[in-house]
């Protein structure tokens, strides 16, 4: 088995409920979407095919018990349930951060946790999302949207209203808009986390972190 891997890291988890836990990251390579404000555009292309054994080895260099498999899109690996089958007897704990585009079914049948992220309009690509995805959330997943404007906005509290998913649901300021969105938020008083880019506060925009 071999998987295109663009950077295996160690840092702070920077976005939704587990944000502030040391996690270790595996970044896949490729992303079917090409939403206008990705903060990865080096994912898209750039990685190294890498065996089982050799990311084993990469992680376990970390006691951390934590993982999380981004991307890119990490759904688009179709070595991706091996690699988890692999790592949950091993006692790591897997969170999986997905667009919200590719069926997710073959993941919530695991001990894992979906993160997925449901485009809103200014990402100009929200028309590929899979809504039938949000029936398959559990409640330890997580239902993100990244809001970049009003028309976001009002998008997704249209999706979480008619969906009402059972999960927790996240919205998350495109970088610079934090104080905007928090203000809706408590104007509509919605049971949503807001979710602010602690790595970013921290580091800045760049990748590794």
């Amino acid at each position: 088995m071999k998987m295109k891997i663009n950077e295996i890291f160690y840092s702070i988890q920077g976005e939704g409920g587990n944000a502030g836990l040391p996690t270790i990251f595996i970044r896949t390579t490729g992303c079917n979407l090409r939403c206008s404000y990705c903060d990865t555009l080096y994912a898209y292309y750039k990685g190294d095919e890498m065996t089982l054994p050799s990311i084993l080895e990469k992680i376990k260099k970390w006691r951390c018990k934590k993982v999380c498999l981004t991307g890119g899109e990490p759904l688009l690996q179709k070595e991706l349930p091996e690699l988890v089958d692999t790592l949950l007897p091993l006692g790591y704990e897997i969170s999986i951060e997905t667009n919200g585009s590719i069926d997710i079914s073959g993941m919530a049948n695991r001990d894992v946790m979906i993160v997925m992220d449901m485009k809103c309009p200014s990402s100009g690509v929200h028309k590929k999302m899979r809504n039938e995805n949000i029936m398959l959330l559990r409640s330890c997943d997580e239902l993100k949207f990244v809001i970049g404007d009003t028309d976001d906005y009002r998008y997704a509290k249209e999706i979480i209203e008619k969906y009402e998913p059972i999960c927790e649901a996240i919205m998350q300021p495109v970088w610079g808009k934090a104080k905007r969105l928090s203000e809706w938020i408590l104007k509509d008083e919605l049971n949503v986390r807001l979710s602010l880019q602690i790595h970013k506060i921290l580091w800045g925009n760049r990748n590794g972190v």
